[in-house]
């Protein structure tokens, strides 16, 4: 199917600290010595896609008119009949590679047709950019400010495969609390976190402090704000860095920053780290709750001090469309199969369609830490690493959006522990589908206020569709499972 193609605009966006015109990115570049410029862009599913030029060629004219690539060897993009794309250059992203041996100066692109000059429909950053232009029309807000808590584990080898006469995994960890009876050659000296017990004990048990110190820098090197990291709940190194809060669009730009620089510091200290969201059984999945608000100019329009958790009756709107539309949602938002090993009942994750302040197993959280007008917002905790952030930051946006204009109330907060209601009680709340099949059927049937504005195409959402099915859901119900043949071998 072919993509549409739609005319170039010019987001608002926040000022990076290389400075937001070409000629300053150039001389800045030159100043800090880069070599090699990389210029990059995020594909359908989420992976960043890059290739590198020397630096006598970044001119101003790379963020004006672009460069070739190819876009049908891209996974969602062009067919091969119609392959030729331009990548026009974003100055606000710029920023020296903390990563590289060799001095390179990385650029994230806008994806651009050769021919019309028109931005691309299926180029995830377009959609971002075009949610934040939608909400200022709408009148509503002029600013969404987004905040995730992106979690991840820390291997120090991972191998697997999958034939026709085999499939396995095998993940370990110095962190691994298996290893406390292992017998290497050399002493075991112990002191690990057992399982669910990682959140968050000092060194030695935490063994990985001065590794996320490291990714921290780079990431402040990289011009990224950082808040906190600190060890998460699960034993093998599950780890989180929280980034401070920034405009849509300029957070999706960052969370694919975060998550190169965490790959590549761990890869250079002779780790391995993953955003799958269920890498390990039996302990903690990596989940990132996603912080919300909307602001208009200098309000803060979630804040109200005599509303329940300080919240307003537009942030309580808000939260009536995150619930009302999370089943179609979570096709962006927690979008693989291994979402919903995640996502499972009864194992206190965020899948129970209701809010309340605090309680965590609700799928949205009202965090409570200060009272300060600034600090009020919602969080929604269904969301996994895994995610394209341009794609779920904006769907999020939407959902919030349309249970503002259509006044949607969520069902009545409960601040009780979930877990603990009486079944009669129980089934009263509603839960998130079960599996990526359940939720890419919801996101079919109910998907109009995505296409709200024109921040979401059918051709996108028809893509997306298309390719999870066929790439993701098919395959993996096609293949045996390791566990099948402990149940059923015998039968």
């Amino acid at each position: 199917m072919t993509a549409t193609l739609e005319p170039t605009t010019t987001p608002q966006a926040t000022k990076p600290t290389t400075g937001a015109a070409p000629a300053d990115v150039i001389r800045k570049a030159r100043d800090a010595g880069v070599q090699v410029v990389d210029v990059r862009f995020t594909d359908l599913p989420g992976t960043w896609q890059h290739f590198s030029i020397p630096l006598k060629e970044l001119t101003e004219e790379l963020f004006t008119e672009g460069i070739g690539f190819d876009g049908s060897s891209i996974r969602g993009f062009q067919a091969i009949n119609e392959s030729d794309m331009l990548l026009v250059a974003d100055p606000v992203s710029a920023f020296v590679d903390p990563c590289l041996e060799v001095p390179t100066l990385s650029l994230t692109c806008d994806v651009v047709d050769p021919v019309t000059g028109a931005r691309y429909s299926r180029d995830p950053r377009y959609v971002a950019q075009k949610a934040e232009q939608h909400l200022v029309k709408t009148g509503i807000a002029t600013t969404a400010y987004y905040g995730p808590e992106a979690e991840f584990y820390i291997f120090n080898s991972v191998r697997f495969d999958q034939n026709a006469h085999e499939g396995y995994y095998h993940i370990d960890s110095e962190e691994g609390i298996w290893n406390s009876g292992a017998n290497g050659g050399g002493p075991n000296l112990g002191h690990r976190p057992r399982h669910k017990e990682g959140y968050f004990p000092v060194p030695p048990v935490d063994k990985l402090q001065d590794l996320r110190s490291r990714i921290m820098l780079a990431m402040i090197a990289a011009g990224i704000d950082v808040e906190v990291h600190h060890h998460e709940v699960g034993t093998a190194g599950q780890t989180e860095i929280d980034m401070r809060f920034t405009t849509l669009t300029r957070m999706a730009d960052q969370l694919m920053m975060y998550k190169y620089i965490v790959k590549n510091v761990c890869a250079q200290h002779g780790y391995t780290a993953t955003f799958m969201p269920k890498p390990l059984f039996g302990d903690n999945g990596s989940g990132m709750h996603v912080h919300m608000s909307l602001w208009k100019d200098a309000k803060n329009l979630f804040f109200d001090a005599k509303g329940y958790g300080l919240i307003s009756e537009t942030a309580r709107w808000y939260i009536g469309g995150l619930i009302h539309h999370s089943p179609a949602l979570l096709a962006f938002a927690a979008p693989t199969t291994n979402s919903y090993r995640r996502l499972v009942p009864g194992f206190e994750a965020p899948i129970n369609l209701i809010y309340s302040q605090r309680n965590r197993s609700a799928i949205c959280r009202i965090p409570v830490y200060s009272k300060s007008a600034k600090a009020k917002r919602i969080e929604y905790r269904a969301p996994d690493p895994s995610c394209n952030p341009y794609l779920t930051f904006a769907a999020l946006l939407m959902a919030g959006l349309d249970g503002v204009k259509k006044k949607i109330e969520p069902p009545e907060p409960m601040d009780v522990d979930l877990y603990d209601l009486e079944p009669e009680e129980r089934q009263h709340v509603k839960n998130t589908p079960g599996s990526l099949s359940e939720t890419l059927a919801a996101l079919e049937a109910d998907h109009a206020f995505l296409l709200e504005g024109g921040v979401f195409t059918p051709d996108l959402i028809d893509t997306w569709l298309a390719y999870k099915r066929a790439r993701e859901v098919d395959p993996v119900a096609l293949r045996p499972h390791p566990y099948e043949f402990f149940l059923y071998y015998d039968v």
